[in-house]
C-alpha cells in the first residue's frame, strides 16, 4: 500500500467513524452516555485482541470499565433502534435488488448459569453440546459486500418459563419462547416491512421450511433453504416423474444430471462441487395464494455433492421460472459470507467478549459490534472496491481511534459536559 493510499484510507476511516457517531447520537438522551457509547465503539475497533471491559477501558484511558459497562446495563436506550440504524447504514453502502439475506446462528461459550439464555445446547461454533448462549443473525449479502442487519438472542424453554431467571436477567415480559426458525421468520418479516431490497433468502436445514417458505412466496422472494435428506419432494410436472425423500431422489440421479460449479471463492480458490437441479413444479404464484399475481415461479430441489467424499446436501428452492442452476448455486454460495462475518466479528471486533449477563446487555453489545462491522464493510466498499486484509483494517481503525482524531475529540468533549 502506497503512502498516498494509506493516507486516504486513514482519512476514510476518520470520516466513517465520525459519521457513525453522528448517526447513533440521537439514541442517547445524555451526552455522557453518548460519549461512553462512542468510547465503547472505539474500543471494539481498536487493535487489542480481546475487547473485554478492562481492555477497552485501558485503551480509552479510563481508570476502570465502569463507564462502558454502564452503556450495556445501567443506562436506558433502545438496542432495537440501534439495530435499525445499522440496517439502514448497511443498505446505504451495500444495497442491491439482487441481494441475499442469509440466516444463521452462532454460539457464545459461557461459564455458570446466570448469563441470559445460557444453557447446555449444541453450537456449531464448538461442534458439540456445551454451556453457551445462541444468537440468531441475519446478514445482508450483495455484490458490494456483506454485513449484519438483524440479531436476537435465543431464549431456551428452561429460561422462557422461569420467572426468577427472567427477572434476574431483565428479560422483557413480551419475550416468550420462540424456536430458531420463528426468530428467523421474524427477522425476514422485519426486513420485508422495512422494504430492505433483496431477492433471495438462504439458510441451512436448522431453519426448516413451512412458515418461512410461505412468507417468502407471498413477498415474491426467492429462496435456497437447506433441508434434511428425509424431506419429501414430488413433481407436478407431467414430464417429470419424481416423488420421495431428497436422499432417495439424489441416489436415483444419473451422472448426466450433475454439473460442476463453484459456489464462490474460498481461501483456497473456487469452492467446487457437483450440483443437480430438478425443477419440480412451475405454476402461477396465485395458485398458492389467491391474493398474489399470476407471475410464474418454480419450486425445485437442488442437490450438492462433495468432490472429496461424495456426501450430499439438499436444498428446497423457489425462484422465477427460467432461473438457471448457476444462479441458485450462487445464492447458496452466499451463505459463506455470514460465516466470514462471524469469524471477523469474533476475532477482530469482540463479538464473543460480552461481559453483561442481561437480555438488554447482550443486544446492546451485539448491536454495537454490528455497527463496527458495518463500518468495516463501508470502508472496504469505498476504498476503491479493494478490501485490505482484515488485520490491516483493524490496525487502520485503531490508528484512527487512538490518533487524536477529531471524532475522538467529540467523545471527549461530550464526556466533559
Amino acid at each position: 500500500m502506497s503512502s498516498t493510499s494509506l493516507e486516504s484510507t486513514l482519512e476514510l476511516w476518520s470520516t466513517t467513524l465520525r459519521q457513525a457517531k453522528q448517526r447513533i447520537r440521537p439514541l442517547f438522551a445524555a451526552p455522557s452516555v453518548a460519549a461512553s457509547a462512542n468510547a465503547f465503539l472505539e474500543g471494539l475497533l481498536g487493535g487489542e485482541r480481546r475487547k473485554t471491559g478492562w481492555m477497552r477501558a485501558e485503551a480509552a484511558g479510563d481508570p476502570g470499565p465502569w463507564r462502558q459497562q454502564a452503556v450495556l446495563g445501567r443506562t436506558h436506550w433502545d438496542a432495537e433502534a440501534l439495530r435499525d440504524v445499522v440496517r439502514d447504514y448497511v443498505l446505504e453502502t451495500l444495497g442491491s435488488p439482487d441481494a441475499v439475506v442469509v440466516i444463521d446462528e452462532t454460539g457464545f461459550l459461557k461459564q455458570g448459569r446466570a448469563s441470559c439464555g445460557v444453557g447446555r445446547q449444541y453450537t456449531g461454533s464448538a461442534g458439540k453440546i456445551t454451556n453457551c448462549q445462541i444468537g440468531v443473525f441475519a446478514a445482508y449479502v450483495s455484490d458490494q459486500g456483506h454485513a449484519f442487519i438483524d440479531r436476537q438472542l435465543y431464549l431456551p424453554k428452561a429460561w422462557a418459563g422461569d420467572p426468577a431467571r427472567r427477572r434476574a436477567a431483565h428479560v422483557p415480559e413480551a419475550i416468550t419462547f420462540a424456536t430458531k426458525p420463528q426468530l428467523a421468520l421474524a427477522m425476514i418479516e422485519r426486513a420485508i416491512k422495512a422494504e430492505v431490497p433483496f431477492a433471495w433468502v438462504a439458510a441451512d436445514s436448522i431453519y426448516g421450511v413451512g412458515e418461512i417458505e410461505l412468507a417468502l412466496r407471498r413477498a415474491y422472494k426467492g429462496y435456497v433453504l437447506g433441508v434434511t435428506g428425509q424431506h419429501r419432494f414430488w413433481s407436478w410436472d407431467q414430464n417429470l416423474d419424481v416423488a420421495g425423500t431428497a436422499e432417495e431422489i439424489a441416489k436415483d440421479l444419473s451422472e448426466t444430471d450433475w454439473i460442476r460449479l463453484s459456489a464462490g471463492s474460498g481461501t483456497k480458490g473456487p469452492r467446487l462441487f457437483d450440483w443437480a437441479y430438478l425443477p419440480l413444479a412451475t405454476l402461477p404464484a396465485d395458485a398458492l395464494d389467491a391474493a398474489l399475481d399470476q407471475s410464474v415461479w418454480t419450486r425445485g430441489l437442488l442437490v450438492r455433492r462433495s468432490l472429496s467424499d461424495g456426501s450430499f446436501s439438499y436444498f428446497t428452492t423457489w425462484c422465477p421460472a427460467g432461473t438457471p442452476v448457476q444462479t441458485l448455486v450462487a445464492v447458496e454460495g452466499r451463505r459463506w459470507a455470514i460465516e466470514d462475518a462471524f469469524e471477523t466479528a469474533k476475532t477482530e471486533l469482540g463479538l464473543a467478549h460480552n461481559e453483561s449477563r442481561s437480555w438488554h446487555g447482550w443486544h446492546r453489545h451485539v448491536s454495537l459490534v454490528m455497527l463496527a462491522f458495518a463500518m468495516l464493510a463501508r470502508v472496504r466498499r469505498l476504498a476503491n472496491g479493494t478490501p485490505p486484509k482484515t488485520p490491516l483494517i483493524a490496525k487502520l481503525a485503531g490508528a484512527v481511534v487512538h490518533s487524536g482524531d477529531p471524532a475522538r475529540g467529540d467523545a471527549a468533549g461530550a464526556a466533559a459536559h
